[in-house]
């Protein structure tokens, strides 16, 4: 090693070490934000992937029947030993409230499984000896299903797949292949399909509206265009639940659209706006404009207006002009502000559950309704769980497509 290359060294180490108090200053900056992100931000995402995997209820409350499965077969109907285990496991369920708790694990998989282990529970309450295997089968022939008993050792695992594929309409079977759920029971994809559906109607409506207006506000004199501004910003200001509460008054069969388009002479009869598709896309497309307008805006007014005047003077039409020289440098805004109001769009819960009908409803309605209804965490938190995954994957297309260079929020 020559002496110049010994000195380039030490030169560097020395700036290392200079700069080291610079970097420890702003660490402790930082230090408050990067605590309230993984306090507010991770943790709340880890807890929920770990909820939508979960499985603690019938390991918690079944440890002596689980053991006994073991060396369960699998396929014929369980011996003594195995339902003299899940009685002492049930006593200890009841004296410990816990019995509607595993019923109501198990009922998401055999329908009417609650009632069966609650009264199962009452009855060996009552019982002092065995056998328990006889009047398990005398209280319901379902405790002699192979079935019945292959889910219950499966739900031993600490972890399930079960409220992951109920979110994909699919389910496990006994022998532990994965199917398609059948009949009125596959929901969650249509539901699905919908909140990517709605949210891309949203996405594209606020384009057409937006784009002009962030022209309008680049080229608008100073005064117009601060008025302008302020209008766009106004929504903003205003709670979300007080403008959806607006549209659910303007979008009413009596309301002032129907009154107005009855003046106008434009309909015949009064239109049914509220409850429906097309007011849910309307409302949500006025409350999400902005978050279009603005990145758009921001890339607008950076772009030189002589660009325009010089392609003019070379010749070319105006519209040519603006599409081929001015709009491709709008692409950033125009990327960010419809990725923004898509992703946005995607967890939309108050605005479709007011205006909206039962089948305009959103993957968030039914998180809600699992979590404040149902009390079915696992499958609420299955359900954010696709839609985060969704969110994720449509982002990355966004930068395999366009570039992240070319996205821009400001």
């Amino acid at each position: 090693m020559t002496v110049v290359e010994i000195d380039r060294i030490n030169v560097f180490l020395a700036v290392r070490r200079a700069e080291k108090p610079a970097r420890r200053a702003a660490l402790s900056l930082a230090l408050p934000l990067i605590v309230f992100l993984v306090v507010a931000f991770v943790a709340p995402i880890l807890y929920l992937l770990v909820t939508a995997v979960g499985n603690p209820e019938t390991r918690e409350v079944l440890p002596c029947t689980l053991a006994a499965l073991e060396s369960w077969d699998g396929v014929s109907t369980p011996d003594e030993p195995v339902y003299a285990a899940l009685a002492a496991d049930l006593k200890v369920a009841k004296d410990n409230s816990t019995a509607a708790l595993l019923g109501k694990r198990l009922n998401y998989e055999i329908s009417g499984m609650r009632s069966r282990v609650l009264a199962a529970a009452r009855m060996v309450e009552k019982l002092d000896t065995g056998p328990y295997k006889e009047k398990f089968l005398g209280q319901n022939t379902d405790w002699g299903s192979p079935e019945t008993w292959a889910i219950i050792k499966r739900n031993g695992a600490s972890f399930t797949p079960y409220y992951l594929l109920t979110a994909l309409d699919l389910q496990q079977t006994s022998n532990g292949s994965v199917e398609r759920v059948q009949g009125d029971q596959a929901i969650f994809l249509d539901v699905l399909g919908r909140t990517l559906f709605v949210a891309g109607l949203v996405t594209l409506f606020t384009l057409i509206l937006g784009y002009p207006v962030a022209y309008v506000l680049t080229i608008a004199p100073k005064a117009i265009a601060g008025i302008m501004m302020l209008m766009v910003l106004l929504p903003l200001w205003t709670s979300l639940l007080v403008r959806t509460t607006a549209w659910v008054v303007l979008l009413q069969s009596d309301g002032i659209i129907n009154d107005v388009l009855m003046t106008l002479h434009l309909t015949s009869e009064r239109l049914q706006l509220i409850f429906t598709r097309a007011g849910t896309v309307i409302a949500m497309t006025h409350i999400q404009l902005p978050f279009t307008i603005l990145p758009i805006y921001s890339v607008m007014r950076s772009i030189p207006a002589t660009q325009l005047r010089a392609a003019r003077s070379l010749g070319a039409p105006p519209s040519s002009a603006f599409w081929r020289i001015y709009a491709p440098q709008t692409l950033p805004g125009v990327v960010a502000g419809c990725l923004m109001t898509f992703i946005l769009s995607l967890g939309y819960y108050i605005t479709p559950a007011l205006v909206g009908g039962p089948r305009d409803q959103m993957v968030s309605n039914f998180i809600s309704v699992y979590i404040n209804r149902d009390l079915n965490w696992g499958l609420a938190a299955a359900l954010g769980v696709v839609l985060l995954v969704v969110t994720l994957a449509i982002y990355l297309l966004f930068l395999r497509l366009v570039g992240a260079d070319k996205i821009k929020l400001g």
